[in-house]
């Protein structure tokens, strides 16, 4: 028996073919966001790009995970779509933080952290989410998340916060006027994006006060507004998936001490707890 395993988030869509549970295909298509793609779209995408890469596996069942998905009218536009192209095969749609607690989790209770781009997290009783602290967006909340941290940057540098050395840094770096950064925060496509790739600045000067001050600060923000919300935090374990979370995983080790959470896995990225999960 193979299944077919998909981790989508906006940019990118990770494929996984696992037979017998075992590894046997991945890929990479362009992401499937239901907020960007209408569902001919998705369906001409996975046509095109996916059906011919894997069609000659034996796939049973597909389990997909996305963005977006956590609406109703999403997920049956994107179950839809996969329907047309494999009329066949059963298929299941979830969204991101089902496959981000599932992945971490696996079937146990816990705490389901994502720290990418955006930050969420939830309560995972093993086979259900029965608590989710409200995520607000990278305007009004997103803790923790490289857009939030990619703000704290921009902020320091515009607000001439960052001493010398960074600011040398800083610009030898992006070449960017501070009205390029307003230009693309406020009127280009996908500011979220671009703010959140400003973390690379900060992982490149790990050990300056002011750089630990700003991860610091960011991941801190995270735990007091929605891990302190959950009473479950204390009683289960508190696991993370995501690139900021797992480049920053000492400061969320301090962190979970500091808080006296027991710390659970932390992954890059969710497709290898994903894997262990539907084997």
């Amino acid at each position: 028996m193979a299944i077919l395993i998909a981790d989508s988030g906006a940019t990118k869509c990770e494929w996984c073919v696992v037979e017998k549970g075992k590894l046997k295909k991945t890929l990479f298509t362009l992401g499937i966001s239901p907020y960007f793609l209408n569902g001919q779209q998705v369906e001409e995408l996975v046509r095109r790009d996916l059906y011919p890469e894997i069609s000659r596996y034996k796939i049973d069942a597909i389990f997909y995970y996305g963005t977006g998905c956590k609406n109703p009218a999403n997920q049956k536009m994107i179950l839809k779509a996969l329907k047309r192209v494999f009329p066949d095969i059963e298929i299941t749609v979830n969204h991101d933080l089902m496959g981000a607690a599932r992945a971490v989790c696996l079937q146990e209770k816990g705490i389901a952290c994502i720290l990418g781009t955006g930050s969420n997290s939830c309560y995972f009783n093993g086979k259900r989410i029965m608590k989710n602290s409200p995520g607000l967006g990278y305007v009004l909340g997103d803790e923790g998340s490289g857009a939030y941290l990619g703000k704290k940057v921009v902020q320091y540098y515009m607000y001439n916060t960052f001493d010398e050395e960074l600011r040398y840094r800083f610009e030898e770096k992006y070449k960017l006027s501070d009205m390029d950064i307003l230009d693309k925060v406020y009127t280009q496509p996908l500011p979220n994006r671009f703010l959140a790739g400003f973390t690379l600045f900060l992982a490149e000067n790990r050990g300056h006060f002011m750089v630990e001050n700003i991860i610091e600060d960011g991941l801190n923000d995270f735990f007091f507004q929605h891990l302190c919300k959950y009473s479950e935090s204390w009683k289960y374990p508190v696991h993370f998936v995501g690139g900021v979370a797992f480049g920053f995983r000492d400061v969320i080790t301090q962190l979970c001490d500091s808080y006296e959470l027991e710390q659970g896995t932390i992954l890059q990225h969710p497709m290898e707890g994903l894997i262990r999960y539907h084997s």
